[in-house]
């Protein structure tokens, strides 16, 4: 799954009753103060990705790794 622009720690995976759960979360906060004006910037990115898995899937050995904007989940 692609998911550019997020961090490592931005990230949480989990399952839960046979669904794999991707989900992430980014916030971004930016505070300019010049003499006579102030200028505030926030951005806020989310996703949640649910997959449901195969029954003959061993959920203990679910791996998941992410890389260069990439998460792969074997």
């Amino acid at each position: 799954m692609a998911a550019p622009g997020f961090a490592k720690k931005d990230f949480e995976v989990t399952i839960d009753e046979g669904y794999l759960n991707i989900s992430a979360k980014k916030e971004m906060k930016k505070e300019e103060k010049e003499e006579d004006y102030t200028r505030k910037e926030f951005s806020y990115n989310a996703f949640d990705r649910s997959l449901l898995l195969p029954e003959n899937v061993k959920e203990e050995e679910i791996i998941a790794k992410y890389k260069d904007g990439i998460v792969r989940v074997v």
